[in-house]
């Protein structure tokens, strides 16, 4: 008899045990991050923002219709240009990085792998 309750404890802690495991796993979780527009690689204040756009708004647009988004890598075709020194001494966190420009925006790239790290509208 005693070993028929030790035999029935030991099973009851062992389907315990087997539904406090089953608790642990976490849920899977979908791509919370894809909803969320992704934010810049640079944090420009609007003062910042406004000196770039002045030194670069009337230069020759490189490409009439791109649309570039942050993260994504600039598209097939586009050679950015340096940043002018002007803006450099100005906004010294885009001194190393490169820019093309659109109809509708400035888009600074990160030289180190050709990606968007920040897009400034012209139209505001």
């Amino acid at each position: 008899m005693r070993n028929a309750s030790i035999i029935s404890a030991l099973v009851l802690m062992l389907s315990l045990i087997g539904l406090t495991a089953h608790a642990q796993i976490a849920p899977q979780q979908g791509p919370s991050q894809d909803v969320l527009a992704p934010t810049p690689k640079l944090n420009l204040t609007l003062e910042q923002r406004h000196t770039i756009k002045e030194f670069v708004k009337d230069m020759k647009a490189d490409a009439a219709d791109v649309q570039a988004a942050i993260g994504e890598p600039i598209p097939p075709g586009i050679n950015p240009r340096p940043m002018p020194s002007d803006v450099s001494q100005k906004v010294p966190q885009v001194k190393s990085h490169r820019f093309f420009l659109t109809a509708q925006q400035i888009v600074i790239v990160d030289p180190k792998d050709n990606k968007v790290a920040d897009v400034i509208k012209l139209a505001d």
